[in-house]
């Protein structure tokens, strides 16, 4: 399966479920912590880096790193870029065209 999207408009990298759950997080806001969009998407630390990763590769996310509250590693922040922004909102329109024609 490819990532480009398709010509439905409909972005494969993003109709991931743990990934539209992501991109629907971070569109709400200016940056996330990564433990919190761990937690709205229902996955493990793994996936989450996995998914993360592809996000970043696409250049639909920035990644950055915090200081942490305490002992412990620092956190991570996760914000959606314009290029993921432009993407998400043209998926979440193509979703919409495609349930309204139902």
């Amino acid at each position: 399966m490819t990532d480009e999207p398709t010509g439905n408009g409909l972005d494969p990298l993003i109709h991931e479920i743990a990934r539209l759950r992501i991109c629907a997080t971070l569109a709400a806001t200016t940056a996330v912590e990564a433990q919190t969009l761990k937690a709205a998407a229902g996955i493990s630390d793994s996936s989450l880096s996995k998914h993360l990763r592809r996000l970043a590769d696409a250049g639909y996310i920035s990644l950055s790193r915090g200081k942490s509250h305490g002992p412990g590693r620092p956190r991570t922040w996760v914000s959606l870029s314009e290029r993921g922004r432009t993407a998400y909102t043209q998926h979440l329109a193509a979703l919409q065209r495609l349930t309204q024609a139902l």
